[in-house]
């Protein structure tokens, strides 16, 4: 191995210098001044001052502890509520408008929190490793296990990451069609804010620009409130699990797998680690990296079981939604939200696809980039880093593009592309729990009897979940 992953990047060290910026003057500097501060890029000044910001906060919650604490965790928060919103993502929101549409409320509300909950013990994990190894998932895994591992996980993550980008224009051609605009120029206006959350060239404006655009996934709020839903039925599905669902065995397993993989899936461990590490976290930081993770996972929770409670009245009156698609899903709630609430319901499956979209691609660009070496950091500006970019904007310019071949049958693609996810799940995990079980890795912080205990418990669901599908789908068959 030419690295080992217990080593430190010095990139994401903690400065020692003040508020002056480190390449400063440097001609008036000494020669060994000069050399220094010509080893360092963009990222590295830009990194570093993210981490003086957090070091000045750390210093005020010593004499303002409320004021501080907050500063703290605003500076430290993003990559876990983005992991989790970016999650809710157009195929999600489809599948869980799907689910209501068919099953209404009951067995599914209670169902969809236990996936979140699953995703919260895969990503605590993800947080612990890339605040203290400094590294990116896809870059651990050729260190650790080796070239043929490492390919074998990388294309894993391509394959899945670009058949979900592919549902993610979908959900943006579909969402703005509500509104009467074109495919082309929908799809269009979704590569566009792909590539202006990127200009930056700086990893804290990208990351507040793209929570910006995820709080939007509250859209499903008012949404599912306009339907002026029974909440002693929302009560008592989420406490008893109950009514259960009636149908094909198939119809249910399909939905039940694309709820799961609506919620767990391999991109969102290597985005949040990589993200982690573009964001320049410590070990020390992992606390708040916990509560950034279970802020995204509550809030992307409440958004899922909306979507299921707005779109149950269509269940509820006998309306066979089984070929719906996003548009027509708000088209078909108009009698019960009127023309606001099946408008905000669209805005909110085009939203889902463009925070996705930004998520998912820049997962892509952030494991090649560590996999050959070059510059892998929102850091960076685009002419820096033309790889991690071209990578970044070419998956998704390439997705958008199969989009629009007409006649597709896009909620099909979307249930399958979250089957997918949950049969590529399992190989993720059993290279993140290996990982995060090294203590030539981990350190300190390597995981716990309980840590491991939820964790394969969530990996024995996911592999039981994947032969049952597999079961159900040759005795469909027959």
């Amino acid at each position: 191995m030419s690295r080992h992953p217990s080593k430190r990047r010095q990139d994401s060290s903690e400065p020692s210098f003040g508020h002056a910026h480190p390449t400063t003057d440097i001609a008036a500097a000494s020669p060994l001044a000069r050399d220094l501060a010509g080893l360092l890029t963009h990222e590295d000044v830009d990194r570093a001052r993210d981490r003086w910001a957090v070091r000045r906060a750390r210093w005020t919650e010593r004499h303002s502890k409320i004021a501080g604490r907050l500063s703290v965790v605003w500076l430290l928060v993003g990559p876990g509520v983005l992991v989790f919103l970016g999650e809710n993502d157009a195929p999600s929101m489809l599948s869980y408008s799907a689910t209501g549409a068919r099953f209404g409320v009951g067995f599914f509300l209670p169902f969809v929190v236990l996936t979140f909950a699953m995703g919260l013990v895969v990503q605590e994990m993800t947080v612990r490793l890339g605040a203290v190894t400094h590294r990116g998932h896809a870059e651990l895994i050729f260190d650790r296990f080796g070239r043929f591992w490492g390919l074998f996980a990388l294309g894993d993550l391509v394959l899945g990451n670009f058949l979900t980008l592919v549902t993610e224009f979908i959900g943006i051609r579909a969402g703005l069609g509500f509104f009467g605009i074109r495919p082309v120029l929908a799809v269009g206006a979704g590569l566009a804010v792909v590539f202006a959350a990127i200009a930056t060239g700086r990893y804290w404006k990208w990351e507040r620009i793209t929570m910006a655009l995820a709080i939007f996934n509250g859209l499903f709020v008012p949404a599912a409130l306009l339907t002026h839903p029974n909440w002693n039925a929302v009560g008592h599905s989420l406490l008893t699990w109950l009514p259960l669902p009636h149908g094909k065995p198939f119809d249910i397993l399909l939905l039940l797998l694309a709820d799961i993989g609506a919620t767990v899936t391999p991109w969102m461990i290597f985005f949040q680690q990589s993200a982690v590490v573009d964001k320049g976290m410590q070990p020390q930081d992992i606390r708040v990296g916990r509560l950034d993770t279970l802020l995204g996972a509550v809030l992307a929770t409440l958004f899922a079981i909306a979507t299921i409670v707005a779109t149950a009245p269509l269940y509820q009156h006998g309306i066979d939604a089984s070929e719906f698609q996003a548009a027509q899903f708000a088209e078909a709630l108009k009698p019960w939200i009127g023309h606001v609430g099946a408008a905000l319901f669209a805005l909110g499956i085009f939203e889902a696809g463009i925070v996705a979209a930004i998520a998912i691609s820049t997962s892509s660009a952030y494991a090649f980039g560590e996999v050959l070496g070059t510059g892998h950091s929102l850091n960076r500006p685009l002419g820096d880093a033309w790889p991690f970019y071209s990578i970044l904007l070419g998956s998704a310019a390439a997705a958008a593009a199969l989009v629009l071949i007409p006649h597709a049958p896009l909620e099909f693609i979307v249930l399958m592309v979250n089957v997918i996810a949950v049969l590529a799940m399992p190989p993720a995990l059993a290279f993140l729990l290996l990982l995060v079980n090294d203590p030539d890795v981990m350190g300190d912080q390597v995981n716990n009897f309980g840590q491991n205990l939820a964790a394969v418990t969530v990996t024995v669901l996911l592999i039981s979940a994947g032969i049952g599908f597999g079961v159900a789908t040759i005795l469909q068959a027959g």
